[in-house]
């Protein structure tokens, strides 16, 4: 069975970190790679990058990690969207949750 998989976008790196250390020290989740996105409007945000932080690991694993990351997201800069997919089964999604354009400046 595949490992749950919490998505949580927020504004900012430094609010991604935050929220991905948040979520990580109250459960035992991995995480995936980062992302970012900077929207055509991004001028018109509160920080002008959304970076998605992916958590991994059993359900309720991750339902505690998406709460304590979201506490501390919105603590900063604030979230943008979150979602959880409790078990992804196609391997188009676990192909995308490898995606990162962090690298890509």
């Amino acid at each position: 069975m595949a490992q749950a998989v919490g998505i949580l976008e927020v504004f900012g790196l430094t609010t991604a970190f935050v929220a991905a250390d948040a979520g990580c020290k109250a459960a035992d989740v991995e995480l995936e790679v980062f992302d970012k996105n900077k929207p055509a409007r991004a001028d018109e945000l509160p920080v002008p990058l959304l970076v998605t932080i992916k958590f991994r690991g059993d359900v309720s694993a991750v339902n505690a990690a998406m709460e304590a990351g979201i506490t501390a997201a919105e603590g900063i800069s604030g979230v943008v969207q979150h979602h959880i997919i409790p078990n992804p089964d196609d391997p188009g999604v676990e192909k995308m949750l490898k995606i990162s354009a962090l690298d890509k400046f």
